[in-house]
């Protein structure tokens, strides 16, 4: 199995993607991310891989890749369609160094989904970026 990952360009915190995608998904359905170029791994991504999110210089969230098709932007150039699950899982945030387009994310190195857990036995998001940060 084989990610990508992309960042969510304007988007402070998970929430505001998802608030975008909502809007997006129902002014034009299906839910549908666009991109230049086409993953020439498309087979490996379908295959249950999923998109994963860099919202706030680090990765955040992830939704599961449902298919890739040929598209065309507005000017009639060609495009890739990425179809996406709507629902936003939260991973283990990582800092992520800002790029440009898209790149592949093995699955092996992806960060694990966040378990629900009691609200006393986690971090405040912040402190727990900081800690991150520093090694610990």
């Amino acid at each position: 199995m084989l990610n990508l990952l992309k960042l969510a360009v304007g988007c402070a915190d998970p929430a505001a993607l998802a608030e975008r995608q909502a809007a997006r998904a129902a002014a034009d359905p299906p839910l549908r991310v666009w991109t230049r170029t086409w993953p020439r791994r498309a087979a490996e991504v379908t295959d249950g891989g999923s998109l994963y999110w860099v919202v706030g210089g680090a990765i955040r969230c992830r939704q599961r890749i449902l298919a890739i098709e040929e598209g065309m932007w507005d000017d009639a150039t060609p495009c890739a369609e990425i179809h996406v699950d709507p629902r936003l899982v939260p991973v283990e945030p990582r800092l992520m160094r800002p790029f440009q387009g898209w790149r592949y994310l093995e699955a092996r190195n992806a960060p694990p989904d966040l378990t629900a857990e009691p609200p006393a036995a986690r971090l405040p998001p912040g402190l727990a970026e900081e800690l991150r940060a520093l090694g610990l």
